[in-house]
């Protein structure tokens, strides 16, 4: 299934594509794409539902984050090994961990704001997950079975503020609109393996990013094993893995930012594309 949410942003309607990739109202099967319609029960009532006998939205409506009410933004820094070596650091022996804002999620085609004076504003498609029942302390061997879906993440940085203001780098990930989601939630079942899948972005139709996730150092399963261990995952929770080489920050000779005007394209295969126009700094 893949699963949306749809409106102005703040009235996010649930739906799902149908086999044609139009979007069907799920308003009166489900309250919202949230923890309890991605749990194990919300799932399988979803699955339930024949697609062709909701109503059909019309249109080309604005596409909101797919997961609604965030517990957790759980981020997975330096997560490939070659976009270690371009940010001149070192390969790490666990995974680096950080949280973004949830007041950072947007829309998959919704402006991103740079913050005022900002000039080192940073791209990063990521392959992001979204957890379907506690998990606490679970082994690499069950992992998959607490993943409900996935979905594109842009961890949109702000270096500077990651960088130069203190060690913390949740500072330079957690302004608004950092954190675009979706364009839609794609369920576990439909994903056979999450480590084969081909990523993309491209700023300003120039190509940036070309990655795979079987490059990850540390793939979904030790990753909800890991997180599990260090604190407990709830149902809707969502862990953004890491990107691919090509950030701007890496860019040799000098490198490249975002300005206001700019536009980034990204994708992942089975997981669709985003869109997002640059607006501020």
């Amino acid at each position: 299934m893949k699963l949306v949410r749809y409106g102005d942003a703040g009235k996010e309607k649930p739906g799902i594509l149908d086999a044609q990739g139009s979007i069907r109202d799920l308003s009166g099967v489900v309250k919202d794409i949230d923890a309890a319609a991605v749990s194990p029960e919300g799932l399988a009532k979803l699955r339930s539902v024949k697609v062709d006998g909701l109503p059909k939205v019309s249109g080309n409506p604005r596409l909101g984050a797919p997961i609604a009410n965030v517990p957790k933004l759980v981020c997975i820094g330096l997560n490939y090994a070659d976009h270690a070596k371009e940010s001149n650091l070192p390969i790490p022996g666990e995974p680096v961990v950080f949280m973004k804002a949830i007041s950072a999620i947007s829309g998959p085609n919704d402006n991103v704001k740079l913050p005022k004076g900002s000039k080192k504003g940073d791209w990063e498609v990521e392959l992001a997950f979204v957890i379907g029942k506690k998990a606490q302390s679970v082994t690499e061997a069950d992992a998959l079975n607490y993943v409900a879906g996935y979905m594109i993440c842009n961890d949109v940085s702000e270096r500077e503020w990651q960088l130069e203001h203190g060690s913390q780098w949740s500072k330079g990930k957690s302004f608004d609109t950092f954190a675009p989601l979706g364009p839609w939630l794609v369920t576990a079942d439909e994903i056979k393996d999450p480590q084969k899948l081909p990523m993309w972005l491209d700023v300003n139709g120039q190509r940036k990013q070309t990655g795979n996730t079987n490059t990850m150092i540390f793939g979904v399963k030790k990753l909800v094993s890991y997180l599990s261990y260090m604190c407990t995952l709830t149902p809707g929770d969502v862990i953004s893995t890491g990107t691919p080489p090509g950030v701007g920050m890496g860019i040799k000779p000098a490198p490249q930012f975002l300005k206001s005007g700019d536009e980034m394209r990204l994708g992942i295969d089975g997981l669709g594309e985003q869109k997002q126009k640059v607006l501020g700094g």
